[in-house]
């Protein structure tokens, strides 16, 4: 099992908690604090995922449950074409790494600062911290995917930075502890979920299109 390299240092500090303050506290501090190390670890798990090769089908961003399916709604600020939006909430116990939804080119990351409401609210993408990237696929279709944080995470973390062409399934961040994605989609893009599906990220196909370009052939990543 791989981890996120993120994980690290947040593993530290209950792992060296445990060795320095059990020998003096005793067995249930030492304990309680490698549990509390394990489940943290736990958190940064980044498994393997085979990606779909269907070529119009768009992948999960991220593992969880859909919560919300929105058609013909209110565009992103990115791209005014984008009137679809599919809702993914992560709890605490899902993997928190997220991935590339189809193949393109980043055009626009913007990262707002907010509140850290609970992220399976209707209004969590107006109110907290998120972060927003507009893909552009090879033939032209704009994605726009939003990293959103909850009330138990106080960071978002995005690997990529503009005009960098990436492949779909590929890892592009993770938002600690308990968050959200949103996607949003143009017309021409088919919601291939229902609300209360549960997606996984990179291997769940969420959305088909006639996208050239849109993946690659089925392969882990």
């Amino acid at each position: 099992m791989k981890f996120a390299r993120e994980g690290i240092v947040a593993t530290a500090v209950p792992a060296v908690a445990a060795l320095v303050l059990g020998p003096m506290l005793g067995e249930a501090v030492f304990i309680g604090l490698a549990l509390v190390a394990l489940a943290v670890l736990l958190f940064f798990r980044d498994p393997e995922r085979v990606i779909p090769s269907d070529p119009s089908a768009l992948v999960s961003p991220a593992d969880g449950r859909v919560i919300a399916v929105e058609e013909n709604g209110k565009p992103h600020r990115f791209a005014a074409e984008t009137t679809t939006r599919i809702s993914i909430f992560m709890s605490p116990l899902d993997v928190h790494i997220n991935r590339i939804p189809t193949a393109g080119t980043v055009e626009q990351i913007e990262h707002k600062p907010g509140r850290f409401a609970a992220a399976y609210r209707a209004d969590a993408s107006e109110i907290n911290e998120s972060n927003s990237l507009l893909l552009r696929t090879p033939g032209g279709v704009p994605i726009v995917v939003v990293q959103i944080a909850g009330w138990l995470a106080r960071r978002i973390i995005c690997h990529v930075r503009p005009q960098a062409r990436v492949s779909r399934g590929e890892r592009f961040g993770l938002i600690m502890f308990g968050s959200r994605l949103d996607v949003f989609l143009p017309p021409q893009v088919r919601p291939a979920v229902r609300v209360g599906d549960r997606v996984r990220a990179g291997a769940s196909v969420i959305a088909l299109a006639a996208v050239e370009g849109g993946g690659d052939e089925s392969r882990k990543a």
